[in-house]
């Protein structure tokens, strides 16, 4: 059985990782390597719409958790940097398709170049099995993160 001290280990390191990808620092560096910005959530834009190559409003929002509002300002702010152009669907006026431009793809190249040296270096000195098993982990941890709900604390006294 698991402790609770484990639990509480892993939250902190989890909280670790999460200060440390979301730290400003860490993105104007990248930033710097990239030789453009592009917003940590307009990254998660850009990868979706590169991997269907043309993808829906709805569809980015669901793919890349976002709410359907915050969707669409990151198309448009990514749109408004030359990286993504949105077309009316021929089929369905009320559908609006999204795709990158070839600056886009430009960028978007650059940003996997970059992130992709980075963890290589990062991880240099572990073995592959450790690699293989930092990734199925980290993708079990993320499904298992998505599916089981949050509980309210208890309430300990009103004041």
């Amino acid at each position: 059985m698991v402790s609770n001290q484990n639990f509480a280990s892993v939250e902190q390191a989890l909280e670790r990782l999460y200060r440390l990808t979301s730290s400003r620092k860490a993105h104007s560096l990248q930033t710097t390597a990239v030789g453009a910005v592009v917003a940590r959530a307009g990254y998660n834009v850009l990868r979706c719409v590169h991997d269907a190559r043309q993808v829906t409003l709805g569809e980015i929002a669901q793919h890349c958790s976002m709410d359907p509002a915050a969707a669409g300002r990151q198309v448009r702010s990514l749109q408004d940097d030359g990286l993504l152009v949105r077309s009316t669907d021929a089929t369905d006026a009320r559908v609006t398709n999204v795709r990158l431009t070839p600056l886009g793809r430009e960028v978007y190249r650059r940003i996997v170049v970059v992130r992709t040296r980075h963890l290589r270096d990062v991880l240099a000195n572990w073995s592959p099995a450790d690699c293989v098993g930092l990734a199925s982990l980290l993708d079990r941890l993320v499904d298992d993160l998505r599916s089981v709900p949050f509980q309210a604390a208890a309430v300990t006294g009103a004041r």
